[in-house]
């Protein structure tokens, strides 16, 4: 399936102005991904088969990562709730698996980055679950282009491009990964 170019500029206008109202604190995380999830069924968009560049790749991963965050706040709902365990457990996998997605094209992402547009790092987190194992992807000549990750092949490519940096660091958007929902 290939998405024609207008579609996919309105898709990154849509959710910049999602990221800027973040930003603001016009909308909380909630709402953020609440619409974020909202804009991909209105623009009855699906991901791309092929990606042939990094704004495809940027556009499946932000499909991919919506779902699995959507799908991870949903299990949230039933998460001590004993009659809906599998419902809770249905939703825990789903969101696994679109993470794994996100993941498939974080890859091809950083494989169509050029070297000097890619900067890498580990987070500062406040969950010691993720602290030492997020790393937060930043391509410098795309406006909002912030990816996190905890895959190694991921990792193992950024350390072979030399675009990972062997530092902790303030997530550019730490409000945002460092807020429970």
């Amino acid at each position: 399936m290939n998405i024609p170019n207008y579609q996919l500029q309105i898709f990154f206008q849509k959710r910049n102005e999602l990221i800027r109202q973040l930003e603001k604190n016009t909308i909380n995380k909630i709402e953020f991904l609440e619409q974020n999830y909202n804009l991909i069924q209105n623009l009855n968009m699906k991901p791309l088969l092929n990606i042939s560049s990094v704004e495809e790749g940027m556009y499946n991963y932000q499909y991919y990562n919506i779902l699995a965050k959507f799908f991870k706040q949903k299990a949230t709902l039933y998460y001590n709730n004993k009659k809906k365990k599998k419902k809770y457990a249905e939703y825990i996998m789903k969101s696994n698996n679109y993470y794994n997605e996100k993941d498939k094209q974080l890859l091809k992402i950083v494989e169509l980055s050029k070297n000097d547009n890619i900067e890498s790092y580990f987070v500062e987190m406040y969950s010691k679950k993720l602290n030492s194992n997020l790393f937060e992807i930043v391509l410098k000549n795309i406006e909002f282009a912030v990816f996190h990750s905890m895959d190694t092949k991921i990792l193992k490519l950024l350390k072979e491009k030399n675009a990972f940096l062997d530092i902790t660091k303030k997530s550019k958007i730490d409000n945002y990964v460092n807020t429970n929902i």
